[in-house]
């Protein structure tokens, strides 16, 4: 079939509706506004989130207001109490926290807490560390390394 035959289906098809013709027509008097009131008036606009002079739902709800930064730096952080699981004098890369579940992936930097204590010394290398969890680390003995902040894929 030619493109230049091809017709909608029927219905598909309404002619527009024509307001103010008329009581006959259905939509004379008011023409589909209802009585009064700003809505009914020409030139009616109402800006999103316009609650008719009630607070405004973007008001009330404080925590939904305010910037929010797309390019900050999220990271996957690791309590300085949860390394204990590795052996004394080991070296702790982020590889090997993937490995042992306390991180999802290498796709987030990570960054030492200091939640919790630690005993025995570890070389702990990370993206970042909170000042408290260096001392921490550096108090039982051990040696904390800070590596790059490029971006690793899975």
């Amino acid at each position: 079939m030619l493109q230049e035959k091809l017709s909608p289906p029927p219905g598909a098809k309404r002619a527009r509706k024509r307001v103010g013709r008329g009581d006959g027509s259905g939509h004379g008097t008011y023409s589909g506004r209802g009585c009064k009131g700003q809505k009914s008036r020409a030139g009616y606009k109402m800006r999103p989130g316009f609650e008719g002079g009630q607070l405004p739902l973007i008001k009330r709800l404080p925590e939904k207001r305010g910037f929010h930064n797309p390019f900050r730096t999220e990271y996957s952080t690791v309590k300085v109490g949860d390394l204990g699981v590795f052996e004394p004098e080991s070296e702790v890369t982020p590889e090997k926290l993937v490995a042992a579940g306390m991180v999802k992936s290498l796709r987030q930097p990570i960054k030492i807490l200091a939640g919790g204590e630690i005993s025995q010394p570890l070389v702990v290398k990370a993206n970042k560390f909170s000042a408290a969890a260096k001392a921490k680390i550096e108090a039982a003995g051990g040696k904390t390394e800070e590596i790059g902040l490029e971006a690793k894929s899975d």
